[in-house]
């Protein structure tokens, strides 16, 4: 995605190929003005495992189609409400409204503005009820949370909705009401087709939150979602993003007690399999108070310090973007009852590939000065591996090692460290990850044949922290994470593990 001051625009690939494309409205916070009057440009990108792609973005190319702008729906209590150009749009009558692709349709009620429930194509649902709160506390502070009771909803009936609907995109953009002349948060909701894309089985929740004002002083804000997942207050949430802990709801300990950090995915799961996840790109906290909820902290305003080492509140609140991706699952084979079972359950192939494209998103770098369309550049990509590696395969990072003196490595320098972990999937869901996965990681992968158009020399294992080379103090065997003449390197669930190698182009 993309953002263009004007809307006729046309999207090409590096052979200059027409690409399809949509153009929507850009959102703000401000009820006044909802509308920037710029636009997001969105298309399906192709962009090669560590590699780069090119991509144009057009006024005026002759042979292709213009960007399709997106169908406007809105629900608005006031009059001044102004449809932005060039797109058609519509006011929503009724009570409830839909998106939807070609996995999932979303209900939200109108009024409110609130997700209601997901219904999928084999006709099944899933409530959702979500639900946006406020705690008040007294004492509260960057380390401490006491609230004084129950989490109070603060969205009341009116506000505005703007639904915007395209081939690639779908849209729900919500401005509540609340009691403040300004509200604290609004929100949009957002569904992707794409063909073999992780997208387009995941929701999209994005959420603008702005504690900035006083009236805020001493508040915890929250996101509720009310499901009808049979969790009986057991759920699970992640250690660093690396694995997963079994959390559980008890009565004789205050509502603060039962609250658990979430650096990146926390899921509940029912008794028939059926799986909840939210993917968060912050680190914020989770709880399950009760059968089904899961809430979510989006973000606090303390006045008072909790003598807990910090010195003062909480008040450098910023506005900032909260982003969740939500994921519903059913699984494919028997599962253990995760209330019965003390065991920490780990995430499917596919919630790995959810939380990988929200926490390692492309990155998009834009030229800063128009090009002319008479003189074509030559097309530019990078694709480094020879082939794709296993679904379940991880490249944490691939750097050049610092050296201890800090000093500038020289450029022909060709060391380089990799290093790879293995996820660890729960199969009783689908175990292709519903993609085109067909190699996993309890095969071995070769060093030596990685790359494309280079040599892989010297590699060898090493720590994590690149100061120790003996395999044996690194617990590594013969048959399992060593790095055999041939390259051979098999890597067990659960694992990472480093390797220091050296590069150079083919000669």
């Amino acid at each position: 995605m993309v953002i263009v001051n004007r809307p006729d625009v046309t999207v090409l690939d590096l052979n200059w190929t027409c690409v399809p494309s949509q153009i929507s409205p850009e959102l703000q916070h401000d009820k006044s003005k909802i509308f920037t009057g710029r636009h997001r440009v969105y298309w399906q990108a192709s962009v090669p495992a560590l590699g780069l792609q090119t991509y144009h973005i057009t006024n005026g190319f002759a042979g292709c189609e213009k960007a399709k702008p997106a169908k406007i729906r809105y629900f608005s209590k006031s009059s001044s409400f102004s449809c932005p150009t060039p797109y058609p749009c519509l006011k929503v009558e009724a009570d409830v409204a839909e998106i939807q692709n070609r996995h999932q349709t979303l209900t939200f009620d109108v009024n409110h503005g609130l997700l209601q429930k997901i219904s999928y194509k084999t006709g099944t649902q899933n409530v959702v009820g979500e639900e946006i709160a406020m705690y008040s506390s007294w004492g509260s502070g960057a380390y401490l949370f006491k609230p004084d009771g129950d989490a109070q909803p603060i969205i009341a009936a009116g506000g505005q909705m703007v639904i915007s609907e395209g081939p690639l995109v779908q849209e729900v953009y919500s401005y509540p009401s609340t009691q403040w002349e300004k509200s604290p948060i609004s929100h949009s909701t957002r569904l992707y087709n794409g063909e073999n894309t992780v997208q387009e089985f995941l929701i999209e929740k994005e959420y603008h939150v702005e504690l900035l004002d006083q009236q805020f002083n001493d508040k915890d804000l929250i996101v509720r979602y009310k499901t009808d997942i049979d969790n009986k207050r057991v759920f699970f949430s992640d250690l660093n993003g690396f694995q997963m802990s079994r959390r559980e709801t008890y009565d004789k300990i205050p509502l603060q007690g039962n609250y658990y950090p979430m650096p990146s995915l926390a899921f509940m799961q029912g008794s028939n399999g059926q799986r909840f996840s939210v993917h968060s790109r912050q680190s914020l906290g989770v709880a399950s108070l009760k059968n089904g909820w899961l809430e979510i902290m989006l973000d606090r305003r303390l006045v008072r310090d909790d003598g807990r080492g910090l010195g003062q509140g909480v008040m450098d609140n910023r506005a900032m973007n909260v982003v969740f991706h939500i994921l519903v699952e059913a699984n494919i084979s028997s599962a253990s009852n995760p209330v019965s079972n003390p065991l920490p359950l780990n995430p499917s192939l596919l919630s790995h590939r959810v939380g990988a494209d929200l926490n390692y998103p492309l990155h998009a770098f834009v030229s800063k000065k128009p090009e002319d369309l008479s003189v074509q550049p030559p097309p530019r990509s990078f694709s480094p591996l020879a082939a794709s590696l296993p679904c379940d395969l991880h490249i944490v990072s691939l750097k050049v090692p610092q050296p201890l003196k800090f000093s500038q490595p020289p450029l022909e320098d060709s060391r380089f460290v990799l290093t790879l972990q293995r996820r660890s999937c729960d199969y009783s869901y689908c175990r292709k990850g519903r993609s085109n996965c067909t190699r996993f990681a309890d095969e071995t992968v070769n060093l030596l044949n990685m790359f494309r158009e280079l040599t892989v020399s010297n590699a060898r294992p090493t720590s994590l922290n690149l100061l120790h080379e003996d395999t044996d103090m690194l617990g590594y065997t013969e048959q399992f994470g060593d790095v055999a003449p041939e390259g051979q390197v098999l890597i067990s669930p659960m694992e990472i593990q480093a390797y220091k190698m050296e590069l150079q182009p083919h000669q």
